[in-house]
């Protein structure tokens, strides 16, 4: 299994990928909305001998400390008969570590806590911030020391402000 910069965007295996994940299309419409609006910041795809995972960033804005680069993490996917093989984990962990590369402070992820925890995510930090999503599933992940101090309201990009 390989990961891959996916700059082109693969859109039938993207699409493919979240139906047979989620059983519908509006997760990869996210993804597609956010290409499409320019706020998809990193995309990458998990192949076995085909594309078989999926993750996407797109752009956080935090207004009360706008000099710090924040994403979000959403959506995920990882095709079923590919799951529980590391996959998703691997996906998780090839991104955040090019997003720190490249000066990113903060991700946000709003998802189950057991499963993001070990890879960093913490609701503490995310308590700091006032999103439409606050509560015990929205978590945070600091990449520099400056993450840490993320505080005040953000806006999410535009493919998840008309989710709402």
């Amino acid at each position: 299994m390989g990961i891959r910069l996916d700059e082109s965007v693969n859109w039938p295996a993207l699409y493919a990928i979240y139906s047979a994940t989620f059983g519908q299309l509006a997760e990869a419409d996210i993804v597609q909305h956010m290409h499409e609006d320019g706020d998809l910041i990193l995309s990458l795809m998990a192949y076995d001998d085909v594309p078989v995972g999926h993750v996407a960033y797109s752009r956080l804005t935090l207004h009360e400390t706008p000099s710090l680069k924040a994403a979000v993490l959403a959506p995920l996917a990882v095709a079923p008969s590919f799951q529980k093989q590391g996959i998703g984990a691997s996906l998780i962990q090839d991104s955040l570590k090019r997003l720190a590369n490249t000066g990113y402070d903060l991700v946000l992820v709003l998802g189950e806590p057991h499963y993001y925890g070990r890879f960093g995510f913490s609701p503490r930090l995310a308590e700091k911030l006032k999103t439409p999503y606050d509560g015990p599933y929205l978590q945070a992940l600091a990449l520099s020391d400056k993450g840490k101090d993320a505080h005040g309201s953000v806006s999410y990009a535009q493919a998840f402000v008309e989710l709402e």
